[in-house]
């Protein structure tokens, strides 16, 4: 490729990352696949991020850095990260990660090789905050199925979306929807890439997802770690905060109502119908999402009661100044709470 084209774009949205920068940029530059570029845009930190990032940017010509004037929340900085990269592959990273210096090398070699594949990434353990190994994170799916609807079932499953750190096809990416400003917006991702191509994972520890209390996994979903093995067993109180997510994601949407499980519920449903399928494969897609999601129906019902709530204490608040109906009040009077 030419300088102006590296064969590899590497987005990393960062807010407030100065404790872990630093070693997931060393991490990156010490890859023995060189043919990249570096986008950072920095999510308006507060910390020293902006003097580290700046500092790299001035030492490395592949290292491009931005920085938003406002946290625009995390989709949008992830999503911009992409749309400033001009690679024939893209890579997410995060500010906490690390990575084996042979992890792109190997992930690029597969995509050169097999034109089915859209996605390729590799095992993955945990760290923790000084970077000690904490354990093997060992659920494996089988996205590398050459039919769609079985790699969509596969992506329904539980599971932490860490292939959105693998190498992807700038192509495939460009065909999909934006990362969505949602809980699970990840997943959503993933399925839509799946349903286009195949994912291959390397049978290697290359990645390395760190494990500490500012992470978002950690802030909405306290029991990820127990996500590590696939035959693990689950109980519907260990799923994430999607209210929480959803505010992660958008930050926009504080204080607004929200539906974040019709809204999942919506994407997969959506995510069925946005490319070339069979009636037949359609057909499986569904039948997983009803198998997937049979028993926790009683989560839309949840959405609904928190709506309630929020109607209530807003007309509560704001009663002293109108005589109209709640819902009258919200519609008419402030439409932004409706989200």
């Amino acid at each position: 490729m030419s300088k102006n084209q590296p064969k590899l774009s590497i987005g990393l949205p960062v807010y407030n990352g100065d404790k872990f920068i630093q070693e997931a940029i060393d991490s990156l530059l010490a890859q023995t696949f060189a043919d990249f570029e570096l986008i950072i845009s920095d999510n308006a930190s507060t910390d020293k991020t902006e003097e580290i990032c700046r500092a790299y940017a001035a030492q490395d010509k592949r290292i491009r850095y931005y920085r938003n004037d406002k946290n625009l929340g995390c989709s949008r900085n992830f999503n911009r990260v992409f749309e400033l990269s001009v690679g024939e592959y893209f890579k997410w990273a995060a500010y906490d990660d690390l990575h084996a210096p042979d992890f792109l090398v190997k992930c690029v070699e597969v995509l050169d090789y097999n034109p089915r594949v859209v996605l390729c990434h590799s095992q993955v353990y945990f760290i923790d905050e000084n970077s000690n190994f904490l354990q093997n994170y060992n659920i494996k799916l089988n996205t590398n199925s050459p039919k769609p609807h079985e790699r969509f079932h596969e992506l329904l499953t539980k599971h932490l979306c860490y292939q959105c750190y693998g190498v992807i096809r700038t192509s495939a990416l460009k065909i999909v929807p934006p990362m969505g400003s949602y809980g699970t917006a990840d997943g959503i991702l993933l399925l839509r890439l799946g349903l286009l191509g195949q994912f291959y994972e390397i049978p290697e520890y290359l990645f390395f997802a760190r494990v500490h209390p500012q992470q978002s996994l950690s802030m909405f979903f306290p029991s990820y770690r127990s996500f590590t093995n696939k035959q693990a067993q689950y109980s519907l109180c260990m799923l994430p905060d999607f209210y929480g997510y959803t505010v992660w994601f958008d930050s926009a949407k504080k204080g607004k109502l929200l539906f974040p499980h019709w809204r999942i519920l919506w994407e997969y449903m959506l995510s069925v119908w946005l490319f070339q399928l069979s009636l037949y494969e359609r057909i499986c897609c569904h039948i997983s999402i009803y198998q997937q999601l049979k028993g926790t129906e009683y989560l839309l019902l949840k959405d609904l009661v928190k709506a309630i709530q929020t109607i209530w204490q807003y007309w509560q608040h704001n009663s002293h100044k109108s005589s109209k109906s709640p819902l009258e009040e919200i519609v008419v009077n402030d439409q932004s709470l409706l989200s």
